[in-house]
C-alpha cells in the first residue's frame, strides 16, 4: 500500500463552530462540517440545507448579458440563421443541447455546429466558421469556448457574422471583439458567481431571455409582486426546471465547485433527472446497470421541499452527482472522443424513446472503444514512467507518443496524477504539425497559470487551474519539458508528491447515530468544494470476514476494539495488501467516507474506505 499524509483540516474557528451548533440544534461535527464549508450561520445553513430557485444570481448581473439578449431578439425578428456552437465534451455538447433547445422553440431557423477533435481540435474553428458562413448563418452563440478565439471573431465579422461568447475558462490579454462576451472570470465583470460551468453559462442565456419574456425576475421578492407577475414567476421557474438535468450534468462532468449556485442548480438538475429525466439520460443509464423502478409512479410538484427519497414519483435508487461523474458522463464524451459529438447532442435533444436507444447504443459502443484505447495508453505511460531513467527524481511527467488517440490523452492524463500524485501532461500527434496535449495538475500547482509562463514556447493553451489543453512546436518541447519542470519543482516539493487524504473530522463509531446520518445526506449534492466528508475512527479491528472481492478489493467488517458498538461493513478499493494483517487481528485506523451501498433493493450503510493505517 502506497504511504499517504492524513491532514487533519483545522481551518475553522472553534467558538463559530459552537455558536453554530447551539443555533441549529445539532452535535459539534455537523457543525464542523459547515464552518468548512464556509456556512457560519443559521440563515447560511437554513440556505444550504433549504435550496431554492430563488438563491440564484439575476444574470443581467453578468457583463455583457444585456447586449446578448437584444442580439438573439434581432435575430429572431429578423428571421436570421442562428448557430449556437459548442466545445464536443459533456460540458459544450450539453449546452449546445440546452440552448439550441430553447432557441429551437422559438425559432426555427437555427442550427447547431460541434468541431470535429481531430481535423478541428478545440474550439472556435476557421472550418466551423466557412460552415456557419455557407449556410447563411448570420449569428453564432458560442458556448464553453471562444474566451480566447479573437482571430477567429474578427475572421468571423469579415464575413457577416457575429458573435456571442459564452465561456468560463480564464480570459486571456485580449479578449475577442464579439456582439457580447459572457464570462464571468473577466476581471471587470460584476457577476458574483465566478465557477459556472459552459452549460451553467447557456443557462444563464436561457434565464435572461425568458425573464425578459415573460416580464418577470426569480429574484424578485413575493412580497414586491401582484398575482398575475407571481403566476408568471412561478411559470418561470417550471419552464427552467426543464433544463437543469443538463445542466447538473454538466456540473457534473466538468468537476466544477459545488458551493454557491452551481449547488442550487446541481441540486435542482438532480430533482428532474430523479423525476422526469430525458429520454436520452434514462437510455444511458442501462449501460450503467442502475435500477431505475419507481418507488411510485405518482406526480410530485417538481418544487417540492421534501427530501424523503422514497416520496412519490421518485426512482428507487436516485442519481447521485457521482453517477454522472462515472455513468453518464463518459459515455456522452466517448462520442465526441471517438466519432463525433453530434451524436452526443441529439441524444440529449431527442424525445423519442426509440431513437435515444440507438444513439445510446451506439455511444455505448464508443465508450467501449475508448476504454480499449485509454487502457493501452495509460499501460504504455507508466511502462515509461517506471523504467526510462529520464522521469526518475521528475517532479513533473510529460510525455508525448504520436500513436496515442487524441480523444483519450486528457483520461491519461488524469489516471497518470492518480498513480504518480505528480502535474502530468499528455501528447501526441496534432494538426498543422503540432502536438497538442491535455494537463492535469495537483490542488498545489495551478497548470494554466505554469502555462502562461510558457506561452513564448506554445501554439495554443486554455482551460483551468487543474486542467488545460496545450499545444506546441515539436522544435519546442525540450524547452517546454525543462522549464514546466522547473516551475513545477518552485511550487511542490517532496512532500507534496506523497498523496494525502484530507480528513474532515475524527468520530468515535457511537457518533454515526440515525439523526447523524439523516443530517449528512442533506449535504448532496456532493462535489468540489463539499466533498463527501472523510472521516477517521481509531483503534478498530476486524470482525473475522475480511475477503478480498473483485480486483484487489478488500471487503471486511470493522469494529473498535475498546467500546461495544456495532461493526459497520466496509469497503477498500485497490488495498487487498492489507488482508493478511487484518486477519492477523492488528489493530488499525480508517479514513473513510460513510456511504449508502444500494443493493437488490436494500440499502445499508457502509465506510468507503480511503485509507488504512495499522498501529501495530
Amino acid at each position: 500500500m502506497k504511504e499517504k499524509r492524513w491532514i487533519i483540516r483545522q481551518d475553522y474557528d472553534l467558538e463559530t463552530v459552537e455558536k453554530l451548533a447551539a443555533s441549529l440544534g445539532v452535535d459539534r461535527i455537523i457543525a464542523t462540517l459547515l464552518v468548512e464549508r464556509g456556512v457560519t450561520t443559521f440563515e447560511e445553513a437554513r440556505r444550504f440545507f433549504r435550496p431554492g430557485l430563488d438563491q440564484i444570481h439575476d444574470p443581467y448581473l453578468m457583463k455583457g448579458m444585456r447586449q446578448a439578449i437584444d442580439r438573439i431578439n434581432l435575430a429572431i425578428q429578423q428571421q436570421q440563421r442562428i448557430m449556437v456552437y459548442g466545445d464536443y465534451d459533456v460540458d459544450g455538447t450539453s449546452a449546445v443541447a440546452l440552448v439550441y433547445s430553447y432557441l429551437q422553440d422559438l425559432d426555427h431557423n437555427i442550427d447547431f455546429y460541434i468541431p470535429d477533435r481531430e481535423r478541428e481540435g478545440y474550439g472556435i474553428s476557421y472550418q466551423g466558421i466557412d460552415y456557419a458562413h455557407e449556410t447563411g448563418v448570420s449569428l453564432v452563440i458560442a458556448l464553453d469556448c471562444g474566451i480566447k478565439a479573437t482571430e477567429e471573431v474578427a475572421y468571423a465579422k469579415q464575413r457577416g457574422i457575429d458573435f456571442i461568447i459564452g465561456d468560463h475558462h480564464l480570459p486571456g490579454d485580449e479578449v475577442p471583439q464579439a456582439v457580447a462576451v459572457l464570462d464571468p472570470k473577466q476581471v471587470d465583470c460584476p457577476y458574483p458567481y465566478k465557477e459556472l460551468s459552459g452549460c451553467g453559462i447557456g443557462f444563464k442565456i436561457v434565464e435572461a431571455h425568458l425573464e425578459q419574456s415573460l416580464g418577470v425576475r426569480l429574484c424578485d421578492l413575493p412580497e414586491q409582486l401582484d398575482n398575475q407577475r407571481l403566476q408568471r414567476q412561478e411559470e418561470l421557474k417550471l419552464r427552467l426546471l426543464k433544463y437543469l438535468d443538463l445542466v447538473a450534468v454538466s456540473i457534473a462532468s466538468d468537476i466544477v465547485p459545488i458551493m454557491g449556485e452551481n449547488r442550487v442548480l446541481a441540486y435542482f438538475g438532480l430533482r428532474v433527472l430523479n423525476t422526469r429525466p430525458r429520454p436520452g439520460i434514462e437510455a444511458i443509464l442501462k449501460y450503467g446497470h442502475v435500477d431505475r423502478r419507481k418507488a411510485d409512479q405518482t406526480d410530485q410538484p417538481e418544487t417540492s421541499d421534501k427530501s424523503d427519497r422514497t416520496k412519490a414519483g421518485y426512482f428507487e435508487k436516485e442519481l447521485t452527482i457521482s453517477d454522472l461523474v462515472f455513468l453518464v458522463g463518459p459515455r456522452i464524451n466517448a462520442a465526441g472522443r471517438i466519432r463525433s459529438a453530434f451524436d452526443s447532442v441529439r441524444l440529449m435533444l431527442t424525445e423519442d424513446p426509440s431513437i435515444a436507444r440507438q444513439l445510446a447504443d451506439d455511444i455505448n459502443t464508443y465508450n467501449t472503444e475508448r476504454k480499449d484505447l485509454d487502457t493501452s495508453a495509460t499501460e504504455e505511460a507508466k511502462r515509461r514512467i517506471d523504467t526510462d531513467i529520464f522521469y526518475k527524481g521528475r517532479q513533473s511527467l510529460v510525455l508525448y507518443d504520436p500513436t496515442w488517440h487524441r480523444g483519450v490523452v486528457g483520461i491519461v492524463a488524469s489516471r497518470i496524477v492518480e498513480a504518480y500524485n505528480k502535474p502530468t501532461i499528455v501528447f501526441t500527434e496534432g494538426s498543422d504539425g503540432l502536438i497538442t496535449g491535455s494537463a492535469r495538475s495537483l490542488k498545489e500547482f495551478d497548470v494554466h497559470e505554469a502555462l502562461e509562463k510558457c506561452a513564448d514556447l506554445l501554439e495554443h493553451f486554455g482551460g483551468h487551474k487543474s486542467a488545460a489543453g496545450v499545444s506546441l512546436r515539436k522544435e519546442n518541447m525540450r524547452a517546454f519539458l525543462e522549464r514546466f519542470e522547473r516551475l513545477v519543482r518552485e511550487t511542490i516539493g517532496d512532500e507534496e508528491i506523497v498523496p494525502e487524504v484530507e480528513v474532515d473530522a475524527e468520530i468515535d463509531f457511537s457518533q454515526i447515530t440515525p439523526k447523524f446520518l439523516r443530517i449528512l445526506k442533506q449535504f448532496a449534492p456532493f462535489g468540489p468544494e463539499n466533498n463527501v466528508p472523510i472521516f477517521v475512527s481509531h483503534e478498530l479491528v476486524d470482525t473475522g470476514n475480511a475477503r478480498i472481492v473483485g480486483t484487489n478489493h478488500l471487503k471486511f467488517n470493522a469494529i473498535p476494539i475498546a467500546v461495544r458498538t456495532s461493526p459497520y461493513p466496509a469497503i477498500a478499493f485497490q488495498q487487498g495488501e492489507a488482508l493478511s494483517r487484518m486477519r492477523n487481528g492488528e489493530l488499525f485506523d480508517l479514513c473513510y467516507q460513510l456511504e449508502e451501498n444500494y443493493w437488490r433493493g436494500r440499502t445499508e450503510v457502509q465506510l468507503n474506505v480511503k485509507d488504512i493505517r495499522f498501529t501495530e
